[in-house]
């Protein structure tokens, strides 16, 4: 690829404002001008995402495609100070540095936006607001919106990565500017500590779905987008919900593709490795270039439909078939209720009684990581059939025939409870005979919120209240004598953050059932499934400590339930400037079964520079722990120089909020 291929390793792109950008750039050979494909994103291309970006850009560079990495103001060694995820500041900059391109010699004014995660938002986020060179998107594990489905909340539920996320981004964010292209690196390093925004904090101040998390949540107005898009993920991902969504929503052209992949691009998968690159060329080969490259003729929808395997938190290969739907929303797929009765999902008719959903706080010892892919190993969830044993259980007898389901089980519940504030979980799972029980699909419900979750009340005890909800995207091959089992539980910690009292959920089972997304096909159209992973160039870094993780769980002697985890990212010099970079997290999830108010969640980061003389060290840590009516958080930074660890900068944030129905 070098053959082929220029490298601009650093440049400086203008801002109206006088604010300059740090870039990275790759130009085909060759007499231009030509498309270009830009990925904006806060993680420092300089070393952060450099390896990843290193198996990407040359590739599409030597397919003749301008590449610009960018990071987001405030990051990197970007000038300016960063102010939150997805902000107006980010989004407007965004903007300019798409003007700036399409304005540069080498572009022929034709852009496509590329990311996962935070690229993949941001390019949705942008092409909802038109800007004129922005002529087609790769967004893959990204959201549509903010509040439903990121890393906060989940149906309205607080998920702990809300704060985990939060330490992440302080970690990332405290890391120094680098002297060789900052001269000032010292000064800006300290005034981007002291100015950073306690994340965790904000995003939990707004604990519904106002106007904070409408901004860039670009379902409010599905039509703004007019770029196509082509929406990627993985199963084992957190993000399922965005790439259907978008093929169902879109009026531009859209195609969504869910394979068997964490939260990663699928070409360095740990789970299974698909051509990413030939997805990514044939669709903007036919949106920048003009080319008949097939890209339009794609079914709506293709996926890897899952089958039941011995789940286990290491990566592993899945087990499924690649299938396609022409269209989305799809014929094929019907909706199907099932009751859920004293003797377990029954078909017929509404059963009468009663049923109490009450369990451990600590439940969900096997639910994984809420983003699988971020962690070294051992993140994924494993057997439920421990949790299913704590839950209450709705199950078919086993299939006389094959089941499939496609799209989004929903779930519909009349109860009462004994306390103010509660929520369920609700998960499918597939049971093979001897009883390993794989979770198939799941979502949370904060039962004091109406269905828009822009409004919160505490229940009244004993009243009965009725609630139907959607879990998460699946598509799942239930084998016959496999049984389909509907868990319900009243917390599935370490995931969501669980309600402050313990809860006795009543159903009422008369009004109760789960419409399934059932699929059957007379014949199978052509699935068009990705194919095996090309060759790709990679960053040959100077490995100095080789990566590695551990997991732990335990009982303390007071029956406090702990998991602790540990991911040496490792440490390596970079080939082209020469700078040795490492890192390490440790993270704990405590609880008391009997006592959800003592969630505790705690993580401590390290990130250590050298280059020569030159020694830097960043260490933060972060605490959220809460009672019966508040949430306390508090986090810390110590960055220090050179040999002796002389402190640079040392601060610390408090914050305390109230629980507001969580």
């Amino acid at each position: 690829m070098a053959a082929t291929t220029t490298v601009k390793e650093h440049i400086w792109i203008p801002l109206p404002d006088g604010r300059r950008l740090a870039a990275r750039m790759w130009l085909p050979a060759g007499e231009g001008p030509f498309p270009a494909i830009l990925e904006y994103l806060p993680y420092r291309k300089r070393d952060g995402t450099a390896p990843r970006d290193a198996t990407t850009h040359p590739v599409f560079a030597a397919e003749g495609y301008v590449c610009l990495r960018v990071d987001i103001a405030g990051t990197g060694d970007s000038e300016g100070l960063f102010d939150d995820e997805y902000s107006e500041q980010e989004l407007s900059d965004g903007e300019a540095v798409l003007a700036w391109l399409a304005a540069q010699p080498c572009c022929d004014g034709n852009i496509g936006m590329i990311g996962i995660s935070w690229g993949g938002f941001n390019g949705l986020q942008l092409a909802a607001r038109q800007p004129e060179a922005l002529k087609a998107v790769v967004s893959v594990a990204s959201t549509v919106d903010r509040y439903a489905d990121d890393i906060h909340f989940m149906g309205g539920c607080l998920l702990s990565d809300n704060a985990n996320w939060a330490s992440q981004m302080h970690a990332y964010q405290t890391r120094p500017l680098d002297p060789e292209l900052r001269p000032d690196w010292r000064a800006a390093w300290v005034e981007r500590i002291e100015t950073l925004p306690f994340m965790a904090a904000d995003w939990l101040r707004h604990s519904r779905r106002d106007d904070f998390w409408k901004h860039g949540s670009v379902c409010e107005d599905w039509s703004a987008i007019k770029a196509p898009v082509l929406a990627i993920t993985g199963w084992a991902d957190a993000y399922v919900n965005a790439p259907p969504a978008l093929a169902a929503q879109m009026q531009a052209p859209a195609k969504a593709l869910i394979g068997p992949w964490e939260h990663r691009y699928a070409h360095i998968s740990k789970l299974e490795a698909h051509d990413f690159h030939a997805e990514v060329l044939r669709w903007f080969d036919r949106w920048l270039k003009g080319e008949d490259s097939g890209a339009e003729a794609l079914p709506d929808y293709r996926t890897y439909m899952q089958e039941h395997f011995n789940p286990t938190k290491e990566n592993k290969p899945r087990q499924g078939r690649w299938i396609a739907e022409t269209a989305w929303p799809s014929a094929n797929v019907r909706e199907v209720v099932h009751h859920l009765g004293q003797q377990g999902l029954l078909q017929a008719t509404a059963d009468a009684g009663e049923a109490v959903v009450s369990n451990p706080a600590s439940l969900g010892a096997v639910s994984g990581y809420f983003c699988a892919g971020m962690r070294i190993d051992n993140e994924l969830p494993g057997d439920q059939a421990g949790d299913d044993a704590l839950s209450t259980c709705f199950e078919t007898q086993p299939l006389d025939a094959p089941l499939e389901l496609l799209g989004r089980a929903r779930v519909r519940l009349a109860f009462s409870v004994d306390k103010p504030v509660a929520q369920v979980m609700a998960r499918l799972c597939d049971v093979a005979p001897d009883g390993v029980s794989q979770r198939i699909t799941y979502r949370g419900r904060n039962l004091c919120h109406d269905d828009s979750h822009e409004t919160a009340a505490p229940l009244v005890p004993g009243k009965r209240y009725e609630v139907e909800f959607a879990l998460n995207e699946c598509a799942h091959h239930l084998r016959a004598g496999h049984k389909l089992r509907l868990a319900l539980s009243t917390s599935y910690w370490p995931i969501v953050w669980p309600s402050p009292e313990p809860v006795s959920l009543t159903l009422h089972l008369e009004g109760c059932a789960l419409i399934l997304p059932e699929r059957s096909v007379a014949e199978e159209v052509a699935a068009q499934a990705p194919g095996a992973a090309r060759e790709y160039p990679t960053y040959e870094a100077e490995v100095t400590r080789a990566p590695s993780g551990t997991s732990n769980t335990y009982e303390e002697a007071d029956g406090t339930l702990v998991l602790e985890t540990f991911d040496d990212y490792g440490a390596a010099i970079d080939p082209v400037h020469g700078m040795e970079v490492g890192s390490h997290v440790a993270m704990r999830y405590a609880i008391h079964p009997d006592d959800p108010a003592s969630a505790t969640f705690t993580s401590q980061w390290r990130f250590t520079f050298a280059r020569g003389d030159w020694q830097v060290q960043v260490d933060t840590d972060n605490l959220m722990q809460g009672d019966r009516e508040n949430f306390h958080l508090w986090r810390k930074v110590v960055a220090t120089e050179g040999p002796a660890e002389d402190e640079v900068c040392v601060k610390e944030w408090r914050e305390s909020l109230p629980r507001d129905c969580l």
